[in-house]
């Protein structure tokens, strides 16, 4: 499935491998997605490996505390998760990209694993929301400061501007919950009236702010399979400057880790993807390290309930 790497440390708490097999949960990169002409997909091409590189010395110490968890950050007794490395994808393959993180998905999927997918931009989420085809129906939770509602950009059709709706023509997708948007570029009018046709459920940044994160919960049904789709611009560009369109009047690391956590107390985190993430935005090195530690809380979370399982 995945390129091995000498250089590269597998994700912090999972073991290398080629398979999902034996294991409750499997971590891979697809450092391209599906291209949009003349926008440049390669700047996001290297986010996966500085995810596993930000948390690298933090791997060393594994058996202590995390005051986050009230214990170990991997419990002892958990599955095992896996790292299959990233996806040999190829910037302007969309068709083959997509075939390739579709089918990568699909295997974890049929060896019994949870999916985390590390990208990219926001255009891998398409084939990885296919992936679950043959899975029970899931709802979506798109934490994003964009709603991704296009039809088409510049005669694309699974770019990154059109997710949630490609995700909504899906059939094992029964609803998706859109929290965190703000700001222009969220959407025009026809977007927005499509997605509230449809029936999906969008929770603006600012009443997040205002209402707290557990407004989200009303629209999760109690356990159900969720897949998060997390692009990080939904975070604050104090946070997180290192997106492609970082912004103000985002959400800080407490109020996603907040969310994450209340999700997987109502419901199954099935599936997890991470995007957007600029590398060269990175100056200091704590904004990678800022998204490989969300990346963290949902593996542990999903590593919790797979104990339960």
């Amino acid at each position: 499935m995945g390129a091995k790497s000498t250089r590269i440390p597998p994700f912090m708490g999972t073991v290398r491998a080629k398979t999902a097999k034996g294991a409750c949960l499997a971590a891979f990169g697809a450092p391209h997605g599906t291209p949009y002409p003349g926008i440049d997909n390669r700047v996001h091409q290297k986010a996966a490996d500085a995810f596993r590189l930000a948390v690298k010395a933090d791997g060393e110490w594994l058996d202590h505390h995390d005051y986050d968890f009230g214990g170990k950050l991997i419990p002892e007794d958990s599955g095992k998760a896996v790292d299959l490395g990233n996806l040999p994808t190829r910037s302007k393959d969309g068709r083959g990209n997509r075939k390739k993180i579709r089918t990568t998905t699909e295997a974890i999927l049929a060896a019994g694993a949870a999916p985390i997918l590390f990208g990219g931009d926001d255009s891998v989420p398409v084939p990885f929301i296919e992936g679950f085809a043959k899975s029970p129906p899931i709802t979506i939770l798109q934490i994003d400061a964009h709603i991704d509602w296009r039809e088409e950009r510049y005669k694309v059709r699974e770019g990154f501007s059109s997710t949630m709706r490609r995700a909504s023509e899906q059939p094992h997708v029964w609803r998706i919950v859109q929290a965190g948007a703000r700001g222009l570029g969220s959407a025009r009018q026809q977007e927005l009236d499509d997605a509230a046709k449809w029936g999906a459920r969008i929770i603006p940044c600012q009443q997040l702010h205002q209402k707290g994160v557990d407004i989200v919960l009303e629209h999760i049904e109690p356990n159900s399979d969720v897949v998060i789709c997390l692009d990080l611009d939904v975070l604050d560009s104090s946070v997180m400057p290192a997106v492609a369109a970082p912004s103000p009047g985002g959400l800080s690391f407490i109020q996603l880790t907040d969310m994450i956590a209340a999700v997987a107390g109502k419901a199954r985190i099935a599936g997890f993807n991470m995007v957007e993430f600029v590398p060269e935005r990175d100056l200091t090195g704590t904004a990678a390290y800022t998204a490989a530690r969300i990346a963290l809380h949902v593996m542990a979370h999903m590593l919790r309930q797979s104990r339960r399982a």
